[in-house]
């Protein structure tokens, strides 16, 4: 969908060169990465990303930055599934815990919201490799905008 904003430079001003088809929908940079929302609602999502070559580290694992967006989006979806549309949040901190390398397949980020209040949400999300090994757990801290008054 994005492939010819990829090269783009961002302008100064901060105007983005494109415009997400939905409220909950991958950005330029996920779908770069082959990222797919398979479920967001109730504070929950799922997404998957298949291992392409792109995605390796220098001994043939799939690159730690790339889980960890994997994992950090999944949250975000899951954020997005409970605040109205055209809420602007962001991710804060972040920490992901490896148990097992990623080395073919299909990796699936389950997520959940494990506390919220009013601008704070801490979050949640467990990577899997394509046979259901658990490879990585994440937890995130995001901010909500405090709203303008109209």
């Amino acid at each position: 969908m994005y492939r010819d904003v990829y090269e783009k430079p961002m302008s100064v001003e901060g105007q983005l060169p494109f415009e997400l088809p939905d409220w909950i929908a991958c950005a330029p940079f996920e779908e770069y990465l082959g990222m797919k929302i398979e479920e967001a609602r109730d504070g929950r999502a799922v997404l998957t990303m298949p291992f392409l070559v792109k995605l390796a580290q220098g001994k043939g694992l799939m690159h730690g930055g790339a889980i960890t967006a994997l994992a950090d989006t999944a949250v975000a979806m899951a954020i997005k599934s409970v605040l109205p549309e055209g809420s602007h949040f962001v991710t804060v901190e972040l920490s992901l815990m490896f148990h097992a390398p990623v080395k073919c397949g299909t990796v699936r980020a389950v997520a959940w919201i494990a506390e919220r209040d009013d601008r704070s949400i801490q979050g949640i999300a467990e990577v899997y490799d394509e046979n259901g090994v658990k490879t990585a757990t994440f937890h995130s801290a995001f901010r909500v905008k405090r709203q303008q008054a109209v």
